[in-house]
């Protein structure tokens, strides 16, 4: 009969533990920085009429708000399993990348509109002390900055949660690049150069909005692997020694894990432990090649249940009515048997029975009459076969 075998991590605890720091460090350095920069921008635009200025503080003000769901998720995501989670808490990472992908693009479609507008009031800009442009250039850098950080902490950990807001930060970078041309403009004469490129900045901070959020889409519905990536865990499987054949595989994500399980066909008259022992050989080798891998659920099979041979003849004898036959067989007299094997196989019953020692020869003429005579009656046996031990 199939066997199952899944197999739990024994250091994924460890990793997920220290990957979720390593986010939540990551976070708090975006923290304090838009904290930081928000009291700054405020102030300066405060005292240099710089209104701009102001509205890109409320636009940093917003990222602390999604730093905070980061921060959060981080620490959730790295939960172990539990009865409720049996997969772990990675979706959660998933769920806070939708998020943030919906801002971005919502804060693509606010520079458009904003854009707009300006360009249709050109002329209503207040004078600008140049102080407000000195804090634009340090906003920018320091946004810049920011995102390279927060970009090569998330492709090191690899968590697209991260990732997402890196690339919100770069957004705020770029609100702060429309602000200082914006400012420039105005201190040269040339006020049209903020609208302009407010348009093409949100042009690009919507795209990236939803391309991050289709990406958390197509993993909350279970979307599995690439053909390529699927090849290569198919290739590993298959090398595997005692794989004969490989069928029903599938994937899907959990952050930055995948989910795995495949129907691994063996020899059809392998004992349970030796089927057993191919499952946990295919498990190994695919979590040590392939370390985003973090479970796979292998399915013994003795054929190709996709394609069984024959059309089956009714319902199959469990086992108790097979041991009932092999005794009816052998006769109210007849020793005990020390093994009965039975092979389920292309919609047949193949029964091996293992006997103390050889029947005398008119024992075994009859049984060879009684077992015909039953093959013939019953269509769902294919054979009956008894054996004689003749070692210990």
């Amino acid at each position: 009969m199939p066997l199952s075998a899944a197999r739990p991590s024994r250091v994924q605890h460890t990793d997920e533990a220290v990957r979720g720091r390593d986010i939540q460090r990551a976070t708090i350095v975006a923290i304090i920085t838009n904290a930081t920069l928000s009291v700054a921008q405020v102030a300066i635009g405060l005292f240099a009429n710089a209104f701009s200025l102001v509205a890109d503080a409320a636009h940093t003000l917003s990222d602390l708000v999604t730093d905070l769901l980061v921060l959060l998720a981080g620490r959730r995501g790295a939960d172990p399993a539990d009865t409720n989670h049996p997969y772990g808490h990675g979706r959660i990472e998933t769920a806070t990348t939708m998020l943030l992908g919906g801002v971005l693009a919502a804060v693509g479609i606010g520079f458009l509109w904003s854009s707009g507008l300006r360009l249709q009031n050109m002329g209503a800009q207040p004078g600008l002390h140049p102080a407000a442009l000195v804090m634009a250039l340090l906003t920018l850098a320091a946004k810049e900055g920011l995102f390279r950080f927060t970009l090569a902490a998330a492709r090191r950990l690899n968590a697209p949660m991260l990732e997402a807001n890196a690339w919100h930060a770069r957004s705020d970078a770029a609100s702060s690049l429309v602000v200082a041309a914006g400012i420039g403009g105005s201190l040269a004469g040339y006020p049209f150069l903020e609208p302009l490129a407010a348009a093409v900045v949100g042009f690009l901070i919507l795209h990236m909005g939803l391309r991050l959020a289709w990406k958390a889409v197509r993993e909350l519905i279970d979307t599995g692997l690439s053909e390529e990536e699927l090849a290569r865990i198919r290739q590993t499987i298959e090398q595997t020694p005692g794989v004969i054949g490989l069928h029903d595989m599938r994937t899907r994500r959990m952050a930055d894990r995948v989910l795995c399980d495949a129907h691994v066909q063996v020899a059809p008259r392998l004992t349970v432990s030796e089927g057993h022992r191919v499952s946990d050989a295919v498990y190994l080798r695919v979590r040590s090649a392939h370390p985003e891998v973090q479970d796979v659920l292998v399915h013994i099979d003795p054929e190709d249940d996709g394609d069984l041979q024959t059309v089956p003849p009714g319902p199959l004898p469990e086992r108790d009515e097979v041991v009932a036959m092999v005794h009816a067989l052998l006769g109210t007299d007849a020793v005990e048997p020390k093994r009965i094997q039975i092979h389920y196989l292309g919609n047949r019953v193949d029964v091996e029975v293992l006997l103390p020692a050889a029947l005398p020869p008119d024992s075994e003429s009859a049984l060879q009459r009684r077992r015909q005579a039953w093959l013939a009656e019953h269509a769902h046996y294919r054979s009956i076969s008894f054996y004689g031990q003749s070692a210990p």
